[in-house]
């Protein structure tokens, strides 16, 4: 029904996606966005593994109260949802500044039917 209109309206031009992958502009995409990510991504595994163990191995210690009744399990278990929002303000902000502008160029350069230069060595 809907879905002949659809496909009429989003018609794309050919684009070598390989050229496009090879180009140095990507790979300066591809590069800044893994120099961000890994590094962030290896710290919240860490400090999220230290949460787990010390509540299967540290019962005593993650048992010690705040205040309250609140002890450092809750404590620290609240610390893990924050931390997420944290890195993700923090990825957003990122993306926003170093990923999209360079994102945006290539995107234009796609859209305006500019060919890419296939003897670009990746990094």
């Amino acid at each position: 029904m809907g879905n002949e209109a659809l496909s009429a309206e989003t018609t794309q031009p050919d684009v070598d996606f390989t050229a496009v992958q090879a180009s140095p502009r990507f790979q300066e995409l591809r590069g800044r966005h893994r120099r961000f990510v890994f590094p962030v991504l290896a710290a919240c595994l860490v400090w999220y593994l230290a949460y787990v163990l010390l509540a299967v191995y540290a019962h005593d210690f993650m048992s010690t109260r705040v205040f309250g009744s609140v002890n450092l399990a809750m404590v620290l278990g609240l610390a893990q949802v924050v931390t997420t929002f944290a890195v993700t303000m923090w990825y957003v902000s990122y993306a926003n500044r170093r990923l999209d502008p360079i994102a945006a160029e290539i995107r234009d350069e796609i859209e305006s039917g500019a060919e890419f230069d296939t003897q670009a060595v990746a990094r």
